[in-house]
């Protein structure tokens, strides 16, 4: 009897065991095994890099692969903020790391019995399903264009899209970085003090300076404050309690109209706009635009930052986008995209679809951001925008056949030059593709920034777009 009982705890020690073993199994496939599946130092996930989902153009030009020697990106470095990376040491960014779930894969690891036939059949892991392909909304003709008119200043970024649908075209920044070498190059890029890894067109706050008149010239109009036949006089200086302000190069513009002191871009007239807006019906039109608000992009984007107190000299300032006033390049394409659109900011957009199977899985239209004007309004800053191509200060921007709507902006910088900017969109009365540019310490808008919104709108409009 003793011996049977000292055999029956025995197998009792060992059912228990086994049911410990089954049980702590069960936890690792069941309930950590999606973690641990999606965890980059898993050597399985290297293993079955090869089967992970494309990324492609709106066009099917690939962005990223996978191949045998790992994830190939044909664009390089024109693309790179935007497609991102995906390395086994480093992890993922940009898109590759927005939509990693999705590209990743589909595992048989959490299948005891297709581990166990793996294991006897010697091979090595095979995916339930290969990743899917994110299709995109950008035109590579246009991306390569932005790319190589901003690649040829130190540091600058842009953003084209399609007005009527809120559609990424291109979204491009420099310096830049070649995401097919990341793992080679990603120590020293990231030392770089000229900071490649940034994405400048999403996360570079810069006073918009001049091109925020947009916004500026929609409240006061939406308010009544001024109207197309306000006349306005500049003498090239305006004192505000202890401040005087004064337009670029002590230049004046003298007796205007309101479309003639948006044209030539008359700090001191916006000034006088500003503080007649006032404080109260300036917060209220930030409102309306939602600055300062998330913008629910696909990718990572800076929020805008406003000025804290409205004291009237920050107020006035306000007038042609300094103070404390930073944005990034996507918010001012939006905002000239707001114009192009009849009042109505389109909500961004850069991934159309999710392709599985061969089948599209679209993610849905973007839809509105916000209607910070009436359609009246925005026919009226359509035309002052006609306005600065034509006999303003973006002549550079002009297009031949083409009516071009642009501002230019020259954003003051404590620490050197100006940064250059400029937005617009074409043609004029039936939009197809909006853009801002900025160019970091190189001077006036409409000498630097205005040539390179002009390679892209004429890049934009001549190619066919699916």
């Amino acid at each position: 009897m003793n011996v049977n009982r000292a055999i029956a705890r025995l197998a009792a020690l060992f059912a228990l065991a086994y049911a410990l073993l089954l049980g702590r199994q069960l936890f690792v496939q069941v309930i950590e095994g999606p973690r641990l599946a999606q965890n980059d130092h898993n050597p399985r996930a290297a293993l079955l890099a090869p089967f992970r989902g494309s990324i492609v153009a709106r066009d099917g030009t690939v962005l990223a692969r996978s191949g045998a020697r790992g994830r190939v990106y044909p664009l390089g470095a024109a693309a790179a903020h935007a497609v991102g990376y995906a390395s086994p040491r480093y992890g993922t960014a940009g898109l590759e790391a927005a939509f990693d779930a999705d590209l990743a894969p589909r595992q048989l690891g959490n299948d005891p019995l297709a581990q166990i036939r793996e294991l006897v059949a010697g091979r090595p892991p095979v995916p339930a399903a290969r990743g899917a392909t994110v299709v995109t909304t950008i035109d590579p003709a246009v991306q390569r264009t932005l790319f190589e008119a901003l690649d040829a200043y130190p540091r600058a970024a842009g953003v084209a899209l399609d007005p009527r649908s809120g559609e990424i075209l291109a979204l491009a920044s420099v310096p830049s970085f070649d995401p097919q070498r990341v793992e080679r190059d990603f120590a020293a890029v990231r030392a770089d003090p000229s900071s490649p890894l940034l994405d400048r067109a999403l996360d570079g706050l810069y006073p918009p300076g001049s091109t925020f008149k947009i916004v500026i010239a929609s409240a006061a109009l939406d308010a009544g404050v001024v109207t197309m036949d306000s006349r306005f006089e500049d003498s090239g200086s305006l004192p505000v309690g202890t401040f005087t302000f004064h337009d670029n190069e002590g230049e004046a513009t003298g007796n205007q109209d309101l479309t003639g002191a948006f044209a030539l871009s008359s700090n001191v007239d916006f000034a006088r706009i500003a503080l007649s807006l006032g404080a109260a019906r300036w917060t209220d039109a930030a409102a309306r635009w939602k600055l300062g608000e998330p913008l629910d992009f696909t990718l990572p984007a800076a929020r805008d930052h406003l000025p804290d107190a409205l004291s009237p000299g920050v107020l006035a300032q306000v007038g042609f986008g300094e103070a404390d006033l930073l944005v990034t390049p996507l918010r001012m394409a939006l905002v000239a995209a707001t114009v192009a659109a009849g009042g109505t900011e389109p909500r961004p957009v850069l991934v159309r679809s999710l392709r599985r199977g061969g089948v599209d899985e679209p993610l849905g239209d973007g839809g509105a951001l916000a209607t910070p004007m009436t359609p009246d309004v925005a026919d009226d800053l359509r035309a002052m925008m006609v306005a600065v191509v034509e006999r303003g200060t973006g002549t550079a921007a002009a297009l031949p056949g083409v009516e071009v709507a642009g501002k230019t902006g020259t954003a003051t910088n404590p620490a050197g030059r100006s940064h250059a900017w400029f937005v617009a969109f074409a043609p004029a009365n039936a939009p197809r593709v909006a853009v801002a540019i900025v160019v970091e310490n190189a001077g006036y808008g409409g000498v630097v920034a205005a040539p390179i919104a002009r390679r892209v709108l004429a890049a934009a409009l001549a190619h066919e777009r699916s």
